[in-house]
């Protein structure tokens, strides 16, 4: 059990033939006393401030570990997110390749459909370029014919008109 002030201060020694001096002891221990309350004071003080700074210690230990599970979950969120983003993407592009396809099989379609429009125009145009010639040679033909050329030397009989019967009534 350690020595508290008290118990140097009443310490009392056994006398001896040719002893101590008793005043020079006393001033010893007097000066003992004083440097033992000041250790033990001391010792208060800096237990104190280590359980203070424990305190703070346990504190600061504490905001570490929340802070450390934090940036975990904050990893953890992000690692989701980016694997989310990953799959969105993949179905965006997925998505867009159909789209893409579609409209590559609609175009082809519109295009092969096209071209049998203008093949069958082609072929409308020559059926009718056949018959307009044919018609217009036809027409030539007619046009070339002699009965054209008897026609016009031909004279038709005069058939007299009211007008004429009075015309002939008043050179009469």
């Amino acid at each position: 059990m350690p020595l508290t002030p008290l118990d140097i201060h009443n310490k009392e020694f056994s006398r001896g033939f040719r002893g101590y001096d008793e005043d020079e002891v006393n001033e010893f221990l007097d000066q003992v006393i004083k440097d033992y309350e000041m250790v033990i004071r001391e010792k208060k003080q800096l237990e104190e401030k280590i359980a203070e700074l424990t305190e703070k210690l346990n504190y600061f230990m504490n905001i570490e570990e929340t802070l450390n599970k934090s940036i975990l979950v904050a990893q953890e969120t992000a690692e989701e997110v980016k694997r989310n983003a990953q799959k969105e993407a993949k179905l965006i592009i997925k998505e867009a390749e159909k789209n893409a396809e579609r409209i590559i099989s609609e175009a082809l379609a519109k295009s092969r459909k096209i071209a049998l429009e203008i093949e069958e125009l082609k072929r409308q145009s020559k059926v009718f370029r056949t018959r307009f010639r044919m018609l217009v040679e036809a027409q030539l033909e007619m046009l070339n014919n002699s009965d054209w050329d008897d026609l016009m030397e031909y004279e038709a009989p005069k058939v007299e008109t009211d007008e004429d019967e009075k015309e002939e009534l008043s050179q009469s």
